[in-house]
């Protein structure tokens, strides 16, 4: 297991731990790394303020101090729950949010077993290290989308949110984490009519031009404007255009499903989840606007046919009732204590 996601592991067993931590107990759970190596991370976090030491010497322990998720005060669908719903919740949201969208990818955790990753630190039997690093990467990648909800999105959070989705070492210089692409990239399709098209993404050279131009369009947003009757228009825009450029040598599904979500947060409502179950129907609609609309540059803009974008935005609206369930089912279970 690479090295940043061990430390994100180690994290996240001290984060859902009941009862304070020893050094020998967290290398233990993973007796990969070094007690020396743990050592130098329980100080670090010490430091940072995000763990507390309690005892000395050898009777030493860690544990985690205890943040919000997310900056309720700002989702308007978490108001009026009690805490413990509100915190669930998220949860829920979380775990379905990274097993979907890491399965589309290829992530074979189901989501029984993303849930058990994330909450218990541990590993699944059987299932490869590499999709245990996705889904550990991409649960990060959400807590660092709702820190940034009182920000305006800029490059670097971006590069940040790269970075949190890529758990493993990668030394290529053709293949940058955290940076835009240095090289072509492309896919190969169906189209329509049955046709075999290969599909050419925006060149680098365009890409800091378009980006800039799209996250210009994400801090514009009026959030009030946005209700739960059309914020699915503007997650479809956001989602289709970082897809079609694919800034990114890798990563761009992961992270248009992550960005695509920041107005619908802003605004207080729920993410927008789509089900790894329609994941051929999601890739052939956005397969199909890109034949449609052609390759992007610095001339054509994010959305030169904005009204090709439908058939995605009727996709995405008739999949948001997902996310809106869990939120309705948490509402209920309020009003059933306040019986």
């Amino acid at each position: 297991m690479a090295h940043k996601s061990l430390k994100q592991a180690a994290l996240s067993a001290l984060k859902q731990s009941k009862e304070a931590i020893s050094i020998s107990s967290l290398a233990t759970r993973l007796n990969s790394v070094p007690q020396r190596t743990l050592r130098r991370w329980l100080t670090e976090w010490v430091n940072q303020g995000i763990l507390e030491r309690v005892g000395e010497a050898r009777a030493t322990q860690y544990c985690y101090i205890k943040q919000d998720i997310a900056p309720a005060d700002s989702l308007s669908f978490l108001q009026g729950l009690d805490n413990d719903l509100k915190h669930s919740l998220l949860k829920q949201l979380r775990d379905l949010w990274t097993h979907n969208s890491t399965a589309i990818e290829g992530n074979t955790l189901t989501l029984g077993d993303t849930h058990f990753v994330l909450e218990e630190g541990l590993t699944i039997s059987g299932k490869p290290l590499s999709d245990h690093q996705e889904v550990i990467g991409h649960a990060s990648a959400i807590e660092l989308l709702y820190q940034a909800l009182n920000e305006p999105i800029s490059e670097t959070f971006l590069f940040n949110l790269h970075q949190a989705i890529h758990t493993q070492i990668v030394t290529d210089i053709y293949k940058p984490i955290g940076a835009w692409k240095v090289e072509p990239n492309g896919t190969y399709a169906i189209g329509k009519d049955g046709s075999q098209t290969f599909i050419e993404y925006a060149l680098p050279h365009h890409v800091p031009k378009l980006m800039s131009e799209l996250i210009d369009y994400i801090n514009h947003i009026d959030s009030k404007t946005l209700s739960l009757d059309n914020v699915h228009q503007y997650y479809a825009r956001i989602h289709m255009a970082i897809v079609h450029i694919h800034p990114f040598w890798n990563g761009n599904g992961r992270i248009a499903r992550l960005l695509a979500n920041v107005p619908l947060l802003k605004a207080g409502h729920p993410p927008l989840v789509i089900p790894q179950e329609q994941r051929r129907e999601y890739i052939q609609i956005l397969a199909d606007y890109q034949i449609s609309v052609g390759q992007l540059n610095e001339k054509s803009g994010l959305w030169p046919d904005v009204k090709a974008l439908k058939d995605f935005e009727q996709f995405c609206e008739s999949i948001y009732s997902i996310t809106k369930t869990l939120v309705k089912n948490a509402n209920e279970l309020q009003l059933k204590r306040g019986a």
